[in-house]
C-alpha cells in the first residue's frame, strides 16, 4: 500500500471507471427522452434561460470549463511526475495519439471532400473519450492487462492535449483584442501567484472565474480558460509524488474528479446526446457528414492507433505494453474510436447554430462510438482466451 495519494485517473481505474458507466447511462437517457413523449419537455428545459443564457449554454460553456480544468490538471501532473514524465514513456502513447488523430481526420475529409460545408467538422473524429473508453475496459475487468489500461490513459491524455490545441487553433471565433488582452493579464497574474508561492485554492479559483469571463468575451472558446488555469496551479517542489501529495494541484484534482466524472460529464452527455430519430433512415446515417464522423472514429482510429504502435514496436522505438498481445492492442485501438464527449463538443464548435448539422454529427458520433465499443470489447474478450506472449527483455 503506497503512502502517496494516487492521481485521479488511477483512482478512476481502481473504481472500475464508474464515471464512464454513468456517462453511458446519461447518453441512453438523452436518446430515450428525445424520442419519447417527453421530448418537448427535454428540449424545452435545455433552451430555458438562466441569467441571460440557456441551460445548454451554461452546461457547454461554464460546466465544461471545469471539465477542461480537470483535463489540464491531469495533463500537467502526468507530464511532470506520472506516466508521461519522460520521453521514453511519452513515445509510444504519443505516436499512437498522433496516428489516432491524423488518420480519422483524413478519413473524414475523404468522405466529405465534395461537400465543402461539412469540412469544418474534420476534427470531430480525432478525439477519444477517456471516461467512456475506460468504462468499457472496466466492464471487461481482468481480461485487459493493467499495462494496456495505463497505455490507454496516457494516449487519451495526449489526445486531449491535441484536442485542446485544435480547439484553440481552428475553432476560435472573431477575436476581441481588448478582452484577449484582459485574459492574458489574468493568466499573467495567475503565473505571478504561482511564482510567488501562493497556494490558496480560493485565490486561483477567484482569478480563474474572472479569466473565464474574459475568455468568454474574447472570441476564444470559454472552456480553454480551464486549461490555462490548470497550468498555473502549483504542483509543488518536492521531487517525489509523496512530497507533492498535499500540493494545490493534487488537492484540486481530487476534489474535482467526482464532480466532473459523476455530474458534469454525464450532464453534458444528457444535454447533447439527445437527437430525434423520427426521420432517421439508412440514407440519413449514410449521408457524408455522419458517415465521415462514424468512419473516422471506427475505421480511422483503429488504423491510426494500431499502425503507429505496430511500426514503433517493429522499429524498436518503443516496447509493447507489458503482457499485452497484438490482438489486445488492436482491441484497445478499436476502443479509442469511442469519441463521445470531446467529439460532440467539437461538433458544436464546428457547426454553431446549425441544428440539422449538429444532429447529423450526433448520429455519426453515436454510431462510430457504439461500433468501436462493441468491436473493441469483442476483440478483447476473444484475445483474453489466449495466453499473452511475453517478449524477451531487451539486452
Amino acid at each position: 500500500m503506497t503512502a502517496h495519494r494516487r492521481s485521479a485517473l488511477r483512482e478512476f481505474l481502481t473504481s472500475e471507471a464508474g464515471g464512464g458507466i454513468v456517462l453511458m447511462a446519461a447518453a441512453l437517457a438523452a436518446l430515450v427522452a428525445a424520442n419519447s413523449p417527453a421530448a418537448p419537455a427535454y428540449f424545452g428545459a435545455l433552451e430555458a434561460k438562466l441569467a441571460g443564457l440557456s441551460v445548454l449554454h451554461w452546461i457547454n460553456d461554464a460546466l465544461m470549463a471545469i471539465f477542461f480544468l480537470l483535463v489540464g490538471l491531469e495533463i500537467k501532473r502526468e507530464l511532470a511526475t506520472g506516466e508521461l514524465s519522460t520521453w521514453p514513456r511519452r513515445l509510444l502513447p504519443g505516436l499512437a495519439a498522433v496516428g489516432g488523430m491524423i488518420v480519422p481526420a483524413a478519413v473524414f475529409i475523404a468522405v466529405n471532400l465534395r461537400h465543402p460545408a461539412n469540412l469544418a467538422g474534420w476534427a470531430i473524429p480525432t478525439a477519444t473519450d477517456i471516461a467512456f473508453a475506460l468504462g468499457v475496459l472496466a466492464l471487461l475487468g481482468s481480461r485487459v492487462p493493467v499495462s494496456l489500461k495505463i497505455f490507454l490513459t496516457a494516449l487519451a491524455i495526449l489526445d486531449d492535449l491535441g484536442a485542446v490545441t485544435i480547439i484553440a487553433a481552428f475553432y476560435t471565433a472573431e477575436l476581441s483584442v481588448l478582452w484577449l488582452g484582459l485574459a492574458a493579464a489574468a493568466v499573467a497574474l495567475l503565473v505571478l501567484c504561482n511564482r510567488s508561492g501562493v497556494t490558496s485554492p480560493i485565490v486561483y479559483a477567484g482569478i480563474g472565474a474572472v479569466l473565464w469571463f474574459f475568455v468568454l468575451r474574447s472570441g476564444v472558446h470559454a472552456t480553454l480558460a480551464g486549461v490555462a488555469l490548470a497550468f498555473t496551479v502549483p504542483l509543488g517542489s518536492g521531487k517525489s509524488q509523496s512530497d507533492r501529495r498535499d500540493s494545490p494541484l493534487i488537492r484540486l484534482e481530487h476534489a474535482l474528479q467526482p464532480w466532473v466524472g459523476y455530474l458534469i460529464v454525464p450532464l453534458f452527455g444528457l444535454a447533447n446526446a439527445g437527437v430525434s430519430l423520427d426521420q432517421a433512415s439508412l440514407a440519413t446515417v449514410l449521408a457524408p457528414l455522419p458517415l465521415g464522423v462514424a468512419l473516422g472514429l471506427f475505421v480511422g482510429k483503429q488504423i491510426g492507433v494500431f499502425a503507429a504502435v505496430a511500426i514503433a514496436v517493429k522499429l524498436r522505438w518503443a516496447d509493447r505494453p507489458e503482457g499485452a498481445t497484438l490482438a489486445q492492442i488492436y482491441g484497445v485501438a478499436l476502443i479509442c474510436g469511442i469519441g463521445f464527449t470531446m467529439s460532440l463538443f467539437i461538433g458544436l464548435l464546428a457547426f454553431p447554430g446549425a441544428a440539422a448539422m449538429q444532429d447529423a454529427v450526433k448520429i455519426g458520433v453515436l454510431a462510430g462510438s457504439i461500433l468501436s465499443a462493441l468491436a473493441g470489447a469483442a476483440v478483447l474478450m476473444a484475445a483474453s482466451r489466449r495466453r499473452p506472449v511475453r517478449r524477451p527483455a531487451r539486452s
